[in-house]
């Protein structure tokens, strides 16, 4: 029989809330009897990505420029879940026009991933998205930037094998449609 690994939260109180970083700072009991005081809990919303592929068969990527690591890197498409999204399908359709101006007919669940279970509250849904065609202008949220690439899947790997896709639940989800598409094998 397995043991009940879950922590006791004591005390919770707000260090920081705003619009993109909301930092909570919990008192925890653990099971074996232990406090911990202080453990930090960064807050943010669900996020969505996919490997998105056009009709052509094109795997649309996007390059942006990322202040924290003061780089500019090749990225799946997505972003943040609003309170007003329905669902994690409908805010990445919502953020797939918005970002690339492309919609999509088909979207595949492939799965969930954090970026930090230890200290983030928030998952990332990950998507398989087909049948992709340009219907719109780019229309950015404050902030946002971004240039489209087109590639196709083995340029998509040779990316990943020479680290130019960096951010890792990106690398996740290109890995999962790869698997899906019967690109890759474990």
């Amino acid at each position: 029989m397995q043991r009940d690994l879950t922590w006791t939260t004591l005390a919770s109180s707000y260090l920081l809330k705003d619009t993109w970083a909301t930092i909570r700072k919990d008192t925890c009991l653990l099971p074996n009897g232990k406090v911990i005081d202080p453990f930090y809990v960064y807050e943010f919303p669900d996020w969505v990505t996919a490997f998105a592929i056009t009709k052509d068969g094109k795997v649309l990527l996007e390059r942006q420029y990322r202040h924290a690591l003061g780089r500019t890197d090749i990225e799946t498409p997505g972003g943040c879940m609003d309170h007003s999204d329905a669902s994690p399908e409908a805010a990445l359709q919502r953020e797939l026009l918005e970002e690339t101006g492309y919609r999509f007919t088909e979207f595949q669940k492939l799965g969930i991933t954090s970026a930090n279970p230890s200290t983030n509250n928030n998952i990332m849904h990950m998507f398989l998205a087909t049948g992709g065609e340009k219907v719109a202008e780019q229309n950015f949220d404050p902030g946002e930037d971004l240039e489209i690439l087109l590639a196709s899947i083995d340029e998509v790997k040779q990316f990943v094998r020479e680290n130019k896709i960096i951010q890792s639940m990106h690398v996740t989800c290109i890995l999962l449609a790869l698997e899906k598409l019967g690109e890759l094998h474990f």
